[in-house]
């Protein structure tokens, strides 16, 4: 079974880019529903048509009460419920992929850019930050990952709800040992037998207890997120208010220190321009009073010369 292969390369790469929740989901898949799908279910179910025995002669009969028995075998139900569940992870894992694709084409311009100056240099790195990829080369989850993480895990939910009522409604929780068959073209009730029902309960009973463990993980999981989201939005919040204009208690010390020292800074600027203007008076004084001494004399040197 090739497939299984592809489908756990694949997984394993979403492992690195999820939560610890979505890493135990993926261990939850890989060891208790595709493990036992592959080794036990698959042997287990190997003879379920060959040996299902119906006590009649009429052909086509038991062939049509197996159809009614089983509608689809529960491999390959289970083949199915697992490639559903997991086709969100993949859908979220070409996300990831592509956001970093993103990032690598904005570092590469951030170095083609590198020739420019200082100034432009700092602005590229200021506003072209990496969002997602840390230095370590893993994700962080945030922004629109956080969105496509979240709607992923909704569609896991929804998925595992279908597949397990789908289950009950088609086989039930148990097999009988027993099936009474009264379609046609069998002529009349026609009693069928099948091959260890008991054995295939019990799998039957693992399968869905994994279900509801995978689908309990994925619900705590997107409660996990909606926290998360809430703190960020909280944080956010308190980025933006506007801080307020006195300063805290530790600050106020060196608030004071700061005030007094712009006072005296003034006050000098004050005074300087004070002393300015007296000794601009006192000069302009001074020139008055020699102008007045200077005139009296001149009109007396004229009256001498008359």
């Amino acid at each position: 079974m090739g497939e299984w292969d592809v489908l756990g390369r694949l997984l394993d790469k979403v492992q690195s880019n999820s939560t610890v929740l979505g890493k135990i989901w993926l261990t939850v898949l890989f060891v208790f529903r595709i493990l036992v799908l592959r080794t036990a279910a698959d042997r287990v179910w190997g003879d379920e048509q060959s040996d299902f025995v119906c006590n009649t002669q009429q052909p086509g009969c038991e062939n049509v009460c197996y159809d009614l028995a089983f509608p689809i075998s529960h491999v390959r139900f289970w083949f199915f419920q697992i490639i559903a569940v997991a086709t969100p992870k993949l859908l979220y894992l070409g996300h990831v992929l592509h956001v970093i694709h993103i990032e690598k084409k904005d570092k590469e311009r951030m170095k083609k850019h590198a020739e420019l100056d200082d100034q432009a240099c700092l602005f590229l790195q200021a506003y072209k930050v990496p969002k997602y990829t840390k230095g370590s080369g893993k994700i962080s989850i945030r922004g629109c990952l956080l969105r496509s993480y979240a709607l992923h895990l909704v569609a896991k939910i929804i998925l595992e709800v279908l597949f397990i009522a789908g289950q009950y409604f088609l086989f039930g929780l148990t097999l009988e040992t027993r099936y009474v068959c009264t379609r046609f073209p069998c002529p009349h009730k026609v009693d069928c037998f099948l091959s260890r029902p008991t054995e295939k309960s019990i799998i039957i009973w693992f399968m869905l207890l994994a279900a509801v463990i995978s689908l309990a993980l994925s619900l705590v999981e997107l409660l996990y997120l909606c926290v998360k989201a809430v703190k960020e939005c909280m944080a956010r919040r308190q980025d933006y208010t506007v801080t307020p204009v006195t300063p805290p208690l530790s600050g106020r010390k060196d608030f004071k220190r700061c005030h007094e020292t712009i006072q005296n800074c003034v006050n000098v600027e004050l005074e300087q321009l004070q002393q300015r203007k007296l000794g601009e008076n006192r000069i302009t004084s001074r020139v008055s009073e020699a102008a007045n001494i200077v005139l009296p004399e001149n009109k007396n040197m004229g009256e001498v010369h008359i």
